[in-house]
């Protein structure tokens, strides 16, 4: 069975809804195990055991927020064993306009840095799931569609 972590973190619990939403989309899909965590609760081994990683950070000054950073900063004791798992993002911003494309992409080049598959979309939110404030209607519908796109990847490369 492949193996999804939905990795967050979040201050006005906005983020941790757009988790949520994540993780039931990632499990929708049949023979996906999907564990969800608080950046402060992660270790490298929940990266190493798992195939997908989907990380979700508010939008503080157009990056990730600084708890989030400090973790993915010591993922370079690991640095070249994320290599081939699947990824992708996603943000919570107090407004338009405010960061929350640079937001997704501080996550994705880490990422990719590691040599990881990111998943975007074609048609729209490119990136990943951004939503204004507290996620609403579309914006969970989009969450779970970014954590159904991940978790499908995943089985498809791991299974």
């Amino acid at each position: 069975m492949s193996r999804v972590i939905v990795i967050y973190d979040s201050e006005t619990g906005n983020t941790e809804k757009m988790a949520t939403a994540v993780a039931d989309g990632a499990r929708k899909v049949k023979d996906i195990e999907v564990i969800v965590k608080k950046v402060d609760q992660v270790t490298h081994e929940d990266l190493l055991s798992s195939h997908g990683i989907i990380i979700g950070s508010p939008t503080y000054y157009g990056l990730m927020s600084g708890k989030l950073k400090s973790f993915i900063d010591t993922t370079e004791k690991i640095h070249g064993k994320l290599r081939g798992k699947v990824g992708g993002a996603f943000t919570s911003s107090g407004g338009t306009a405010s960061g929350a494309e640079t937001t997704l992409l501080s996550i994705l080049h880490a990422m990719l840095v590691h040599g990881m598959i990111v998943v975007g979309r074609d048609d729209n939110k490119h990136y990943g799931a951004a939503a204004t404030g507290a996620p609403k209607g579309k914006d969970v519908q989009m969450c779970a569609e970014l954590g159904k796109r991940v978790a499908e990847l995943t089985k498809k490369l791991y299974s």
